[in-house]
């Protein structure tokens, strides 16, 4: 089986140490997260985690059968990246004498479909939303500019198939 990407969401109650114990999957199998997204879902009281990964198939279904098995979580999906509907966010912290000397500057926000979200005397930051192939390209054109602070978000994402979990959820409390 060849090794792709894959976003795996959790469903869970919001509980200390989960994370760590789903890392721990993770580390035991020498699986590599690259991207980990914590935050509310559309359901009151439930977390949701978005976890990309690259492996096989057989790996990943395996390891989302070992997250289920966890107390506090409720389910667990995967999906491909043709699955989903997914994007990143990051944040360029740029000088802001390179906003006024360097007319290229403003030709990359435009051209990138970035957005300057502050404007101080000494930087400027600009926020870009979009796949990780985009947010390189713009690292890659600002860097010869020289880059002050620089950081993106971890993959956020929905699955373009309805995920059953409100029902699921309100099967469970019956």
């Amino acid at each position: 089986m060849e090794d792709k990407t894959f976003t795996i969401s959790v469903y869970s109650e919001n509980n200390v140490g989960l994370l760590n114990r789903i890392s721990g999957i993770f580390l035991k199998r020498h699986i590599n997260i690259l991207s980990l997204n914590v935050s509310e879902s559309e359901i009151e009281n439930v977390s949701r985690f978005i976890i990309v990964v690259e492996t096989t198939e057989k790996w990943v279904q395996n390891i989302v059968g070992q997250i289920e098995k966890q107390i506090e979580v409720i389910k667990a999906f995967y999906h491909t990246d043709e699955e989903t509907i997914y994007l990143e966010n990051a944040l360029f912290k740029i000088a802001s004498s390179l906003l006024f000397d360097e007319k290229q500057i403003q030709n990359i926000i435009k051209e990138s479909q970035s957005t300057i979200v502050t404007v101080s005397r000494d930087f400027f930051v600009v926020s870009k939303s979009g796949r990780r192939s985009e947010i390189e390209e713009l690292y890659a054109k600002f860097k010869p500019y020289g880059i002050m602070q620089f950081v993106r978000s971890g993959r956020i994402s929905v699955s373009k198939e309805k995920m059953e979990i409100s029902s699921l959820l309100l099967n469970e409390l019956k």
